[in-house]
């Protein structure tokens, strides 16, 4: 059964990256370039580091909300 979790794992990883592809869309879409570019560049890193682009993505949007 390992390499049915490892193959989970990857699932859950590619989800990831796309959501983080998805906020970034959003991002430019909604006129917020530099957020854009930082969720494009966490989505990247997510290949090689599981779970930066939802933290990133998380994060950027605590900052907003705590800015507003």
């Amino acid at each position: 059964m390992p390499h049915m979790n490892a193959t989970k794992f990857q699932s859950v990883n590619k989800l990831s990256i796309v959501s983080t592809l998805i906020d970034a869309a959003v991002a430019f879409a909604r006129g917020r370039p530099k957020s854009g570019l930082v969720l494009l560049g966490a989505a990247a890193l997510s290949a090689r580091i599981p779970g930066i682009g939802t933290a990133t993505s998380l994060l950027l949007r605590i900052i907003r909300r705590v800015r507003q």
